[in-house]
């Protein structure tokens, strides 16, 4: 597939993945393995592809070119999406120099214990590649591994941004102008809630020194799913507002439930914060049964959780501690927060939640709310002024 002039798509579309990262990241609607050939003066590979698609990938690159006539191979980014085909492909053309960060050598050595004919670049540093044209490399360190970087094609004006502006989507017509735009920039905002919020304050630095440049951009190539060649810099304003502690009018309430006192307890607080206040969406999901990332992304959008557990050997259920490990990493800024639940015997579920989400940086805004045994009309009428209450903070 062409991108522009002489620079192809080499890559491949899984149609068939639902688990990334192992079993951590949901991927709804597949992924890509975006891989680029540049023909000029010189010839240029920019990544591979997953492991389990290397021998595919190696045979049908070599219809687009004579494996021995590939004279460079970049390595965006040493994690095995991106490198898994380099042991494969390295067997035909050992001695080709192979360039990356230098925390990128380090990566592929350890992942594949070969010594193959690294060149280590940094930022500012310049391939040429012959007819006028140079790569110009850009460390994208913790964007989102320490390896990472970008590289940037001149003349031809496109940016090969490595996990930056990507997102797993599968698609054949594989460019932002022909896709369903509701389920790309879905995919898009769920990538970035995921993978790259934690380091937030790197994009907005990363993107003002890209900006800076004041280099043209017609094309922004990521490492997965679709290619930006419609307004390419629409994704990158999105990104500048999702790093600024981004949050929707959004009040989201997760919980998990035994024999459902969290569940009702959960669904009168809504009640309470509909009736007090009827233009905040509500969205309320049990994390046991509810995918954990799609979570984590109404999270991202919010202005403030409730998190709810009924109390189990004086701890949490399992699916929200879970959770609660996972919101800590991920960092997430300007959010407020509450704990509810219904116990037994001791109750000691709101206070752990509690500690756990202030922990993980979030404004606790109320000391939260028990119900003991399954909660009575008393007690669902206490879920109804909390969440009155809440609508007003």
């Amino acid at each position: 597939m062409n991108l522009k002039n002489n620079v192809e798509w080499v890559g491949k579309i899984d149609w068939e993945l639902k688990k990334f990262h192992g079993h951590e990241y949901s991927t709804h609607r597949g992924s890509t393995y975006n891989s680029y050939l540049i023909k000029e003066g010189k010839n240029v590979l920019i990544d591979t592809v997953w492991q389990p698609y290397a021998k595919e990938f190696v045979q049908n690159l070599q219809k687009s070119i004579p494996l021995e006539k590939i004279d460079y191979i970049i390595a965006n980014h040493a994690e095995m999406d991106h490198s898994g085909a380099l042991p494969e492909l390295m067997k035909h053309i050992p001695e080709t120099p192979i360039y990356c960060t230098s925390n990128a050598l380090k990566s592929l050595k350890g992942h594949y214990h070969q010594d193959w004919n690294f060149v280590p670049v940094k930022t500012g540093d310049t391939l040429d590649i012959g007819n006028g044209k140079k790569l110009v490399f850009v460390e994208m360190t913790m964007l989102h591994w320490p390896d990472s970087m970008a590289c940037y094609l001149t003349q031809d004006n496109i940016l090969f941004s490595n996990d930056a502006f990507g997102q797993h989507y599968a698609s054949e017509f594989m460019f932002n102008d022909l896709v369903d735009q509701t389920e790309l920039f879905t995919e898009c905002l769920k990538y970035y809630a995921n993978i790259l919020n934690p380091f937030s304050a790197l994009v907005r630095k990363k993107i003002d020194e890209i900006l800076a440049l004041k280099i043209p951009i017609d094309i922004i190539a990521p490492s997965h799913g679709v290619i930006w060649r419609k307004n390419p810099l629409t994704i990158v304003q999105k990104y500048i507002e999702w790093a600024k502690a981004y949050q929707e009018n959004q009040i989201t309430i997760i919980y998990d439930t035994m024999w459902n006192g969290t569940r009702k307890m959960a669904e009168t607080i809504s009640a309470g914060i509909k009736k007090a206040d009827k233009k905040v969406n509500i969205k309320l999901y049990n994390s046991a049964t509810t995918d954990k990332n799609d979570i984590l992304t109404e999270i991202f959008k919010s202005k403030l959780i409730l998190i709810g557990s009924p109390t189990v050997n004086r701890g949490v259920l399992t699916s929200v501690a879970g959770l609660l490990e996972e919101i800590k990493g991920l960092g997430f800024k300007n959010k407020k927060a509450a704990a509810f639940g219904a116990y037994g015997w001791s109750g000691e579920s709101v206070h752990k939640i509690t500690t756990l989400l202030s922990d993980a940086g979030f404004e606790i805004v109320d000391n939260g709310l028990k119900a003991l045994w399954q909660p009575n009309e008393d007690a669902l009428q206490q879920c109804l002024e909390f969440g009155n209450r809440i609508a007003e903070i």
